[in-house]
């Protein structure tokens, strides 16, 4: 990266993200030199919007100033699917998996390192079988049984406890569907896609800080997040609106969670309803399409979660049945077989899915798919040149957060053995950008062009945009704007 561009102003140095205070509101800020749609502009923003874009602007009283010295000023990025609460626990919980934890023993460490929470319970994230195998609670004993431990899979659709940990939650006792059993009826420690049942009877607490989030998100460029969390509970809405209000969260939100019948102005705003289709057990087809039909009665359309063909081809037929409405989603989306395509735009789907995970654990995907469904995976480029609409995302805390190590694995498709995983699927640097700047409400579709009236959710790149594509960095962000406010400068 070029070292081009000079430091932010004092006012805003004093108040450097990660301060742990609030950079604070900038309601009179002028940036001049900013390349904007292709040009030299200077822009001046006030109450939280852009109100003039011209070459040159004069200074106002009381206007803090900002050099942008032809480094590129771009609206807000969105990412539009991650967990909020799952990602700030993931922060502080233990990391079980590489690269932190390569091996049984570096596990049986790390565990024996851990200091048990206020309620003596470890909590460990982003396992995976590489490490010790495939853990069970017998397993998972053999590593550390002296406290109740829960250990998540890395995909987030596992959950693995120790006996103290199952003795604890009354496992032996539960109905969940998610509850799997050996032949002989005992649990065997493992919770598939139960998260809900597992949060019910672990000790009461209080959800996490989102400010962590909030500040590691605004460093990033991120103005808006949609929360991909189903079935949201009373509580978790109050704290996500307490974070929203308190700017805890800067970040514009989008809840996929909020219970169908709230109502379409509510803060934070409703997306489309979330339906998972677990890989474990798909839903019967009625029940499906009845879910389906019944957001579509309260005017929400829908985001299915689908990562196989067969879950794929269930969504779709479901669609067929109960008509598909403006805003429909398919979330990841990890195989879309060639004859699905016409079916996708023919029902007016969009597309919201994570190339990261390619970056991230690529080599496992085509090590665990037929060669024959590898162009299927992740599909990208195919999608926008049959019309579909494509939004990136991170799905953090499961895969990367960082949008330009989405954006990087979006054009590269680089597995982390070395291999390209669908060529045919790259995107261009522009594409993967654009793929990040569609509004929350609407992913896939144009973002807006940068002119006076335009919310002020915007990023200063330290160099012109062309430059800066061709090294998609965070390191590039040097100012973020949310409403007009600073949350993030880099001096």
């Amino acid at each position: 990266m070029t070292d081009r561009a000079p430091g932010a102003t004092a006012e805003i140095a004093r108040h450097r993200a990660g301060s742990g205070v609030p950079l604070g509101a900038m309601s009179r800020l002028l940036i001049r030199n900013a390349e904007v749609n292709g040009r030299q502009c200077a822009v001046r923003i006030r109450s939280g919007r852009i109100q003039d874009l011209a070459p040159a602007l004069p200074r106002e009283s009381a206007e803090e100033e900002i050099d942008a010295a032809g480094g590129a000023l771009v609206p807000g990025l969105t990412d539009h699917h991650l967990h909020l609460f799952a990602l700030a626990a993931s922060l502080s919980s233990l990391q079980c998996g590489p690269p932190d934890v390569r091996c049984r023993e570096d596990l049986r460490s790390a565990l024996h390192r851990a200091a048990p929470d206020r309620h003596g319970w470890i909590r460990g994230v982003r396992y995976h079988e590489q490490v010790a195998g495939h853990l069970d609670a017998t397993g998972l004993d053999t590593l550390r049984s002296d406290v109740p431990v829960r250990v998540q899979h890395r995909s987030g659709a596992l959950w693995v406890l120790n006996s103290r940990a199952a003795a604890a939650v009354g496992l032996a006792d539960g109905r969940d569907p998610g509850i799997e059993r050996a032949p002989s009826g005992q649990p065997t420690g493992r919770l598939w896609r139960a998260d809900a049942w597992l949060r019910a009877r672990l000790p009461a607490d209080t959800p996490p800080s989102l400010t962590t989030v909030g500040r590691r998100l605004a460093r990033y460029g991120v103005t808006a997040v949609t929360d991909a969390t189903p079935r949201l509970s009373s509580d978790s809405l109050t704290c996500l609106a307490d974070a929203a209000a308190s700017g805890q969260l800067p970040q514009r939100l989008l809840l996929l969670g909020a219970p169908l019948g709230t109502v379409a102005d509510a803060r934070p705003e409703p997306g489309p309803w979330k339906i998972v289709l677990a890989d474990s057990g798909l839903p019967d087809f009625d029940r499906l399409t009845d879910e389906i039909s019944a957001a579509h009665g309260h005017g929400r359309a829908v985001a299915v979660h689908t990562v196989t063909a067969a879950s794929l081809a269930l969504t779709l037929a479901a669609l067929e049945r109960s008509g598909s409405h403006p805003g429909d989603r398919l979330e990841h989306a990890a195989l879309v077989p060639a004859e699905a395509l016409p079916v996708l735009r023919r029902l007016g789907l969009r597309v919201v899915t994570q190339p990261g995970f390619l970056a991230d654990r690529g080599d496992d995907f085509l090590q665990g798919t037929p060669p024959a469904e590898h162009p299927c995976l992740y599909r990208c480029g195919t999608l926008i040149r049959a019309g579909i609409p494509l939004a990136l995302s991170s799905d953090a805390p499961y895969g990367p957060l960082d949008p330009w190590v989405v954006m990087r694995a979006a054009t590269t498709r680089l597995v982390p053995d070395g291999r390209t995983a669908g060529p045919a699927e790259r995107l261009t640097s522009t594409q993967a950008l654009s793929a990040y700047l569609s509004p929350a409400s609407s992913p896939g579709s144009p973002h807006r062009p940068l002119q006076p009236g335009s919310t002020a959710d915007l990023v200063l790149l330290a160099e012109p945009l062309n430059e800066a594509l061709t090294h998609p960095s965070a390191d590039l962000v040097r100012l973020t704007l949310i409403d007009g406010v600073v949350h993030h400068a880099r001096t």
